[in-house]
């Protein structure tokens, strides 16, 4: 049957009536804030590509950490600059690193707040690549030793979750060896199953000072144009012992998000990556976009296509408003 008796409009004459009747409710309970800790004391460093978002010494980090916790978001993923990068990212994988350090600082100040760490090289090697290097060509198997050694030194400094990044074949079923040999069999691993070599992660390179210092990272970073592949990808994660998987960017694959949602029962995340927030600020910046509006619609979108986790720059942004509707 048709118009007249069939009337949609009757569900959205009124905000109450919306309310109702909304298929997708966002929400903070899912919500992960990242953050970039660097070497020193007083440090706060402010990231130009990415408002508001800041490279910070653990004191200063842990003022943003308590007004995080104090907005209801759960969760924080902390990326790590190193005071000096060497060839095999050695500052990545030792008990005093800066993210270690920030580990422990969290888990004291604030212990109720899920500790993420992100796992890869890339931001300690002094060439700027995820792994092991030879003849500027990226080792597989050489790396998941130390990628391994990283998880562990981040559960051994009190990491709740580590979420490897690095998109070496392997690196779960690796971390997970190690973590259990080592009696951390609580630790969770998030993988970033689905990582596209993506054009949208400039302003991150920035922040976390690691741009590749030659090529590019599309031999071991996804192409673009696949999606069943993703599926693949997170089946080995899956196999290979990951609790929870990630796809990242969010934005261009949304479509990733619902296909691998349908396709495994188990908590899915997006990355809400750093251009996706730059094009956002700048628009806002400029007037030509309701930064408000925009963001919640995006945060919305994300979750519609099934991401119950979802790691975004404009966190504390959306905790604010989500308390305010």
């Amino acid at each position: 049957m048709s118009f007249p008796t069939h009337r949609p409009r009757r569900l959205r004459r009124s905000e109450a009536i919306r309310n109702l009747v909304r298929e997708t409710r966002p929400s903070t309970a899912g919500l992960v804030y990242p953050m970039f800790v660097c070497p020193g004391k007083g440090v706060r460093v402010d990231v130009s590509s990415m408002p508001g978002v800041a490279q910070q010494s653990v004191d200063k980090l842990l003022e943003e950490v308590r007004e995080v916790a104090d907005l209801g978001i759960p969760a924080v993923i902390l990326f790590g600059l190193p005071e000096h990068k060497d060839a095999k990212g050695s500052e990545g994988y030792i008990a005093s690193g800066v993210v270690q350090r920030g580990v422990e600082a969290i888990r004291k100040a604030r212990p109720e707040l899920l500790v993420i760490t992100d796992v890869c090289l890339c931001e300690y090697t002094d060439h700027g690549h995820c792994g092991v290097i030879k003849d500027e060509q990226v080792l597989n198997d050489p790396t998941l030793e130390l990628l391994a050694e990283m998880a562990l030194s981040h559960a051994r400094a009190g990491a709740h979750i580590v979420a490897p990044s690095d998109m070496m074949d392997g690196r779960v079923a690796a971390i997970r060896k190690k973590l259990d040999a080592a009696n951390f069999t609580d630790v969770a691993i998030l993988s970033y199953a689905a990582k596209y070599c993506s054009g949208f992660y400039g302003p991150f390179r920035e922040a976390a000072q690691s741009a590749p210092q030659f090529g590019d990272r599309r031999s071991y970073q996804m192409d673009p144009a696949n999606a069943r592949e993703a599926l693949k990808e997170v089946a080995l994660d899956l196999e290979e012992g990951a609790d929870m998987i990630m796809v990242k960017p969010a934005l261009p694959y949304l479509d990733v998000v619902h296909r691998v949602r349908e396709a495994f029962d188990v908590p899915v995340a997006a990355y809400n990556v750093s251009g996706e927030y730059a094009m956002v600020k700048a628009a806002a910046q400029n007037g030509w976009i309701d930064e408000k509006r925009v963001a919640l619609e995006i945060f919305t979108s994300i979750q519609r296509a099934g991401a119950s986790i979802v790691l975004t720059y404009h966190a504390k942004d959306l905790a604010r408003w989500l308390k305010a509707c």
